[in-house]
């Protein structure tokens, strides 16, 4: 991921605060090439995320059509914990998508899967 995106997910964090902010991850392969910003629609944004459905729509639509695959998704952690929440994990499918959750100005990656998530080697220095 490079620096433009990585301040792009720390400004989208800065912005919503005291609320989640949320998006997808997009790109091919493993390598995270673009975020897609989404309205966070859940009814207590301040303590739980949920991406608005068009978005999701969108991005896949666009993706069967030969644009930036979905590789993930992004969300913020307010409380400043860059770690998987207990809601993170009764909600993730166990699918492989790859999870960036920033908190206290860092961002941490994560991989969910069958065992829970499984934490990636690229996490990113506080600013």
């Amino acid at each position: 991921m490079d620096l433009e995106l990585e301040a792009a997910l720390l400004t989208a964090a800065e912005q919503a605060f005291p609320r989640e902010c949320c998006g997808i991850l997009l790109g091919e392969g493993s390598t995270i090439t673009a975020i897609q910003p989404a309205r966070n629609v859940h009814p207590e944004p301040s303590r739980h995320f949920e991406i608005d459905p068009q978005v999701l729509i969108d991005a896949h639509r666009s993706a069967r059509n030969g644009g930036a695959q979905v590789l993930g998704y992004y969300h913020s952690h307010p409380n400043g914990l860059a770690e998987p929440s207990v809601t993170d994990r009764a909600m993730a499918a166990p699918d492989g998508a790859i999870w960036a959750i920033i908190a206290a100005g860092r961002i941490t990656f994560w991989r969910s899967g069958d065992a829970g998530f499984e934490a990636l080697p690229y996490v990113t220095r506080p600013r």
